[in-house]
């Protein structure tokens, strides 16, 4: 039997354009559940393809041909596209059709309109029989798995589209509940694998040549003491990478020994979820930290020469334009290798969801407007009425969060920090925050029944509300705000100011190349190591120092908004 996964994704992220910005942000990897699920049914005999639409385009009519059972991984945005490709293969082809994913798995109902089979939750115990047609339920409850040693690693035999870095999943779930979060909804209760179990699978990959690794854990360092160990062992048994990305929390800086240790397995990416500098908002939203522990574990990971990756949530109840703004400056000031600026969405089967619905809250909702809705559910949209400020204030205030923190000038300094290349990736981000800005304000003009143009012209239902009537009076005027610039101005001009300034400024720099030179003489030892897989084949990668070639840069500046415009008009015209 012909078996097909695919991972779809919406019409945007497949454009050309978006593939190299994806490249620029970092190395691809692949959702690894269906690789995971492709080696079972491999394994029982059947010849398995999977594909990722995010990361390559592929032959449709051949494979609708030759699939005799589709099966389709669903989030919130990519559901659309999922559908769309379901009802194609049920048209032209003769395959059944299965889906799963975090989306289908809230609203099973939903995705059972173009699917013979949905399967909820987690897959390994039943994609088999369903596959082989021994379970014929309609909505199929799969149950979790206990032991996640059992659980096969992920099949990349099968993968037929591109793919850097390997994804290793060592634990399930997360023991912290935010509100807005899907993953603790459908992996569901938080467990762990063993440390052999995980060993044994990064051996795997650095075996297969894989240059690059991530720990897609949703918090990798939950366990303190099993992530040094993890640590300790890719070290000692020679199975560090060029680089390895993990998720984290806050509270990492009051571990030193971990932050070592993660340093010299070369696990120096991190993403934290910062969310907001207004305690308010985060306990409006359960995330259990505070301000304190932001500002320790910024410096934390500057120190030990770790790239910080900071996610800021905006829309929250308990945040205004001036926290939003707070947010981006503190991670400017922390030296944060990159900002991931995320609108707060209300993805179905999460409390905040439910809440806002019953609130009559929502802009865009796939299940009372139109399905294609949902393809706006990537936390880059506004998709609710925030409290603060309207829905479009919300859309510009993420538009203008990228464009502060990623400038052409800081590619310099983060070059400086942590080397030319990623000086490069942060000059390529800067481009896409410039155009992504410039393409969103377009089409809330003209891009009519748009999802920006909807956004846009949504009317805000807290605007008379008694404290936001009493912000917008305390807004100042642009008379106003130039004569605050001119004060401002003429204080950094005073002797004594540019004094401290330049003080300020030399024991930075200090800083920053006793970093640089900490993490140069890493690298130094590290490559005297010796390499137990010297003489393994690797694996055919693209050069990184291709990655970003200038003149590619110079064409995307005027590709990039020609590209935009048009998918704007396409989508107005549907």
């Amino acid at each position: 039997m012909n078996v097909t996964f695919i991972t779809s994704a919406p019409f945007f992220r497949r454009l050309p354009a978006y593939r190299w910005g994806a490249d620029v942000y970092g190395h691809p990897d692949t959702i690894t559940g269906p690789l995971i699920l492709g080696g079972i049914v491999k394994k029982a005999g059947h010849d398995v393809e999977a594909y990722e639409e995010l990361n390559g385009s592929f032959d449709y009519d051949r494979l609708i041909r030759r699939t005799d059972v589709l099966c389709l991984y669903t989030m919130t945005s990519n559901a659309p596209r999922a559908y769309e490709i379901a009802d194609r293969f049920k048209r032209e082809g003769h395959a059944r059709i299965i889906i799963g994913g975090l989306h289908a798995s809230a609203l099973p109902e939903e995705a059972l309109q173009h699917a013979d089979q949905v399967m909820i939750g987690e897959g390994e115990n039943s994609i088999l029989d369903c596959v082989e047609g021994r379970n014929t339920d309609k909505i199929v409850h799969a149950k979790p798995v206990c032991n996640l040693d059992e659980v096969p690693f992920p099949d990349y035999s099968i993968l037929k589209t591109p793919c850097e870095a390997a994804d290793v999943l060592t634990s399930r779930g997360c023991p912290f509940r935010c509100s807005f979060c899907t993953t603790t909804r459908m992996f569901h209760p938080y467990r762990q694998r063993s440390i052999d179990s995980v060993i044994a699978e990064i051996r795997h990959y650095k075996e297969m040549g894989f240059e690059y690794m991530n720990f897609q854990d949703d918090n990798f360092t939950a366990n303190k003491e099993r992530a040094k160990e993890i640590c300790k062992r890719m070290v000692d048994e020679g199975l560090v990478f060029k680089q390895t990305f993990f998720f984290g929390r806050t509270d990492i800086a009051n571990y030193p020994d971990l932050l070592d240790a993660l340093a010299a397995a070369h696990c120096t990416r991190i993403l934290i979820g910062i969310e907001s500098l207004n305690q308010d908002a985060l306990n409006d939203i359960n995330k259990h930290q505070t301000i304190d522990d932001i500002e320790r574990a910024g410096k934390a990971c500057r120190d030990h020469g770790i790239e910080l990756i900071a996610s800021i949530v905006l829309g929250i109840d308990e945040d205004g334009i001036d926290d939003l703004k707070r947010s981006t400056d503190f991670a400017k000031s922390i030296d944060a290798y990159q900002l991931q600026p995320a609108v707060l969405t209300p993805f179905p089967g999460t409390p905040v969801y439910d809440r806002f619905k019953k609130e009559g809250r929502m802009i865009l909702d796939g299940s009372e407007h139109q399905v294609s809705d949902w393809e706006a559910f990537d936390m880059m949209n506004a998709t609710f009425q925030p409290k603060k400020m309207s829905p479009w204030g919300l859309q510009s205030a993420f538009c203008t969060m990228a464009r502060r923190f990623y400038t052409r000038r800081s590619a310099i300094h983060i070059g400086v920090l942590y080397g030319s290349e990623y000086g490069w990736r942060r000059w390529g981000l800067a481009l896409m925050a410039q155009w992504g800005t410039i393409a969103t304000q377009l089409a809330g003009v003209i891009g009519k029944g748009s999802t920006y143009w909807r956004v846009k012209h949504a009317p805000w239902m807290f605007e008379n509300d008694p404290e936001n009537v009493a912000a917008r009076a305390k807004r100042p005027t642009l008379l106003g705000k130039m004569k605050d610039t001119a004060i401002e101005v003429s204080k950094d001009l005073q002797p004594e100011t540019m004094r401290e300034n330049i003080q300020r400024t030399s024991k930075r720099v200090e800083h920053d190349l006793w970093v640089a030179r900490r993490r140069r003489e890493t690298q130094r030892k590290e490559a005297q190591r010796p390499d137990p897989y010297a003489n393994v084949p690797k694996r055919s990668m693209p050069s990184e120092n291709s990655l970003i070639p200038l003149k590619i840069l110079g064409v995307t500046e005027v590709a990039l908004p020609i590209l935009l415009v048009g998918h704007l008009i396409r989508k107005h015209a549907e």
